[in-house]
């Protein structure tokens, strides 16, 4: 387990964390599960925690009821090595689930497509545009639309004075007519908090 990591993502299902756990583990490299707890007479009800690994970064989920459902606002892009590896993924992935943005080649990747799978959980994946110590890499993306849309940068330079060890990369815009009334909206934020990697755009549409 990493010990170093200290933002570790929590995820909400109704009943099914153990069985998504277990599903995300087998199908990724590097991953475990780490422990399961039960917990009664909580207001939902008896409720399910899980501690696992995905790509070597710890996740935590837990059942507790239909209080809450997934959306793409937060997914979890996971950058492979090969197409073979990123086809590979897809293909589990996308079982039961449902295509947001069709896998496919783009000005940024070999390979690069966005879903969302059976359980509601998002994922975007795509061949590494550069080659790295160890891949796939796995870190949480962020999506701003609605009221929130604009707001990303003025998000990253506030999130980046909150937490330690932290600092802001590449800032990626949209093009004209790429985005509804606004072509200073940003496309991609690429920033590190508490030396984990995070990403983060918006949306007009």
């Amino acid at each position: 387990m990493s010990t170093s990591q200290k933002i570790v993502p929590h995820l909400w299902y109704d009943k099914g964390a153990v069985e998504a756990a277990e599903f995300y583990v087998s199908i990724f490299p590097n991953s475990r599960l780490e422990y399961t707890t039960l917990l009664h007479d909580t207001p939902s009800g008896d409720t399910e925690i899980v501690s696992f690994e995905l790509v070597g970064r710890r996740f935590n989920a837990i059942s507790a009821g239909p209080l809450f459902q997934f959306n793409p606002s937060l997914s979890f892009t996971v950058h492979c090595a090969t197409v073979d590896e990123v086809e590979g993924l897809w293909a589990r992935l996308v079982e039961g689930g449902e295509v947001l943005i069709p896998l496919a080649p783009n000005p940024f990747a070999q390979r690069y497509g966005w879903l969302q799978d059976r359980y509601g959980v998002s994922w975007q994946l795509a061949t590494s545009s550069a080659p790295v110590d160890e891949l796939p890499t796995l870190f949480p993306s962020l999506l701003f639309v609605g009221e929130n849309y604009g707001r990303a940068e003025e998000a990253v330079h506030f999130y980046t004075s909150v937490f330690k060890n932290s600092a802001i990369g590449a800032i990626v815009r949209y093009g004209p007519g790429q985005t509804l009334d606004r072509e200073d909206a940003v496309l991609l934020a690429d920033f590190v908090l508490e030396n984990q990697r995070f990403t983060l755009g918006e949306s007009g549409w």
